[in-house]
C-alpha cells in the first residue's frame, strides 16, 4: 500500500497551523490543509507493513491500539497516494460515518499504532482522511443516501451526539424511520456544545445534519426524554429505542468553599461560550466570561485544554491548570512499548496558546485543590492548592495520589472550571426506562451487546461504555444500529 519506499523518500508534513498569538483573536479553525498534491505524498509514506496495527482497534494495556472503527487505513492511504480520491472516499465510508468530525477532534489512535512510529514519524492518516472527506464534499460526491424501500419500522434515538447520529444514519439508510430526540436547542450533543468552535467548526456539523435530514432522519430539539415525554410513551410510539445520552454527570470537587460563585463545570462553561457565539456572535453577553480574571482549570484532559484555549481567547488575566497525575515522560518508557497508546507528554493547542501569552506552561502536575476562598459577595477569589504524591493503598494494593502535608499554597482564582471527567448516565433517564446500571453507573448490557435489561431498549456511546472518544462513540452507534436492525428484521446487512 502506498509507495514501497515512500516512508524513506518523504518526510511527514502537517497542515499549516496559525501562530498562537494570531489565532487567539478568533474562534475559527486555525489549520490550513496541505494541497492535494502534497497530501498524496503523505499517503505514499504508508509502508505496506505486514501487520497494520493502525486499523486494529484492539485493547492493549487497557487502551485502544489503532482505529476502533477498523478503518481500512492502508487501503485509503494507497488511494490517496495514487490520487483516486473518489474511491478513497468510498473506501473510507464503508467503515466510517463522519470522517469530517474525527479528522478534526480525534487523537489519532491510528497514527499512534503506525509501524513508522517505531523508527520515525507516523503516516499522517488523520489529515489524509480529512483531505478525503473535504475533497468529496467539494466534488459533490457526498450525496443523501435515501433508502429505496421503507421497512415500516420506527426507531427513536435519544441523544444527538456522535453515537446517536451514527446509529440514526445507519438505521435510516437501512430503511427504518428514525426520529432523533435532543433536549437542547440544537442537534449535536457534545459535538455542538462540548467541543469549541476553533476545534470543530459548527458549520461542519450543520452540513452533515442537513444531509441526514435530506436522507429522511427526523430531528426534534428541545425534547427532554424522561421529562417532556415519558419512557412509556416513547416505547408505545416506536418499535425500538436507543439511549445515546452520553456520560452526562460531571465529576465534582467536594472541598470547603465549593458553593462559591463563579465555579462551573467545564461543559457548562464551554456550552455557554459556543451558544453565545452561535446565537449572536457574543453580542448577547450570555457567555460565562474569563476576561480579566485569574482562571483555574481543574483537570488535565482534552476538556481541560479546551477550557484553557477558550479562556485565553476571552482575555483571561492568567490561566492555571491542575493535573493530579505526575508529568509524563517526553519519550516512551520501556514499560509502554509500541503499539500501545503512547503515555507521553502532549502539549495541545490551548496550552501552546497559554505559553505564548503568559510565557509559561499553565499546567501544575501532582496537584489538586484543598479549599476555595470567597470574597464578600460570595464569589471565589482564591484557591488553596496542595501537592500530591503516589502511595500504595494497603487494602486494595492500588497506587493512590495523596496530599503532601505542609505543601499548601494559595493562588488567585476568580473563575474556576472543573474538568475532572464524567461519572455516568443521568439518573432521571435511566429511572424513567427502569434499566439496570453497572457499578460505574453506565447502562448495563451483556458483553459486546447493546440491548439493555428492558426488551426493545438499546444503548450506545458514553452512556454505555463510559466517558470516551468521539471515534468510540461512532463505533458504538454503528454497532448498536446493527443490533437494533437484527432485532427488527431477524438479520442485518449493516
Amino acid at each position: 500500500m502506498g509507495k514501497a519506499t515512500g516512508f524513506l523518500e518523504y518526510e511527514r508534513k502537517n497542515a499549516a497551523v496559525e501562530e498562537p498569538l494570531k489565532r487567539i483573536r478568533h474562534f475559527n479553525e486555525f489549520r490550513t490543509p496541505l494541497p492535494l498534491e502534497e497530501q498524496q505524498k503523505q499517503g505514499a509514506r504508508c509502508m505496506e507493513c505486514g501487520v497494520p496495527f493502525c486499523q486494529n482497534g484492539a485493547m492493549l494495556a487497557g487502551m485502544a491500539s489503532g482505529c476502533p472503527l477498523h478503518n481500512l487505513v492502508p487501503e485509503t492511504n494507497d488511494l490517496v497516494y495514487s490520487g483516486n480520491w473518489k474511491q478513497a472516499y468510498e473506501r473510507l465510508t464503508k467503515t466510517h460515518s463522519f470522517p469530517e468530525f474525527t479528522s478534526r477532534v480525534c487523537p489519532a489512535l491510528c497514527e499512534a499504532a503506525c509501524t513508522c512510529n517505531l523508527n520515525g514519524k507516523p503516516v499522517s492518516t488523520k489529515e489524509n482522511e480529512r483531505a478525503i472527506i473535504e475533497h468529496a464534499y467539494e466534488m459533490g460526491w457526498v450525496q443523501p443516501q435515501t433508502p429505496k424501500i421503507r421497512t415500516g419500522k420506527k426507531v427513536a434515538v435519544v441523544g444527538s451526539g456522535p453515537s446517536g447520529l451514527a446509529a440514526a444514519q445507519q438505521l435510516n439508510r437501512r430503511g427504518h424511520s428514525v426520529t432523533v430526540f435532543e433536549r437542547h436547542d440544537r442537534i449535536g450533543g457534545l459535538l455542538r456544545y462540548g467541543i469549541p468552535n476553533m476545534k470543530l467548526d459548527k458549520k461542519i456539523l450543520d452540513r452533515r445534519i442537513e444531509l441526514m435530514k435530506a436522507e429522511g432522519v427526523e430531528f426534534k430539539t428541545g425534547v427532554d426524554v424522561g421529562k417532556d415525554i415519558t419512557a412509556e410513551e416513547l416505547k408505545r410510539q416506536f418499535d425500538r429505542v436507543i439511549l445515546a445520552c452520553g456520560a452526562s454527570n460531571p465529576r465534582d470537587i467536594n472541598v470547603p468553599g465549593r458553593e462559591s460563585g463563579n465555579i462551573y463545570f467545564a461543559v457548562e462553561y464551554l456550552s455557554s461560550v459556543t451558544k453565545s457565539l452561535l446565537d449572536s456572535g457574543f453580542a448577547d453577553g450570555k457567555a460565562i466570561s474569563a476576561k480579566g480574571k485569574h482562571v483555574l482549570v481543574i483537570g488535565g484532559g482534552d476538556t481541560g485544554n479546551d477550557c484553557v484555549g477558550t479562556a485565553v481567547r476571552q482575555g483571561a488575566k492568567s490561566v492555571t491548570q491542575l493535573e493530579m497525575m505526575p508529568k509524563p515522560s517526553v519519550e516512551r518508557l520501556p514499560s509502554n512499548p509500541w503499539p500501545e497508546w503512547p503515555k507521553v507528554l502532549k502539549t495541545d493547542y490551548g496550552q501552546e496558546e497559554a505559553i505564548a501569552v503568559f510565557g509559561q506552561d499553565p499546567r501544575i502536575y501532582k496537584t489538586t485543590v484543598k479549599e476555595f476562598q470567597k470574597d464578600k459577595n460570595g464569589n471565589v477569589k482564591k484557591a488553596v492548592i496542595v501537592s500530591l504524591e503516589p502511595k500504595k493503598d494497603e487494602k486494595s494494593g492500588r497506587m493512590m495520589m495523596v496530599p503532601v502535608e505542609g505543601s499548601e499554597k494559595v493562588i488567585d482564582a476568580q473563575l474556576v472550571l472543573i474538568a475532572a471527567g464524567f461519572l455516568g448516565s443521568q439518573k432521571y433517564v435511566t429511572d424513567a426506562f427502569k434499566i439496570d446500571l453497572n457499578p460505574r453507573t453506565n447502562v448495563l448490557t451483556k458483553p459486546d451487546e447493546y440491548e439493555t435489561s428492558v426488551s426493545g431498549v438499546f444503548t450506545a456511546g458514553d452512556m454505555h461504555r463510559g466517558q470516551s472518544l468521539v471515534v468510540w462513540a461512532i463505533r458504538e452507534g454503528r454497532e448498536a444500529a446493527k443490533a437494533v436492525d437484527r432485532s427488527l428484521m431477524g438479520y442485518t446487512n449493516l
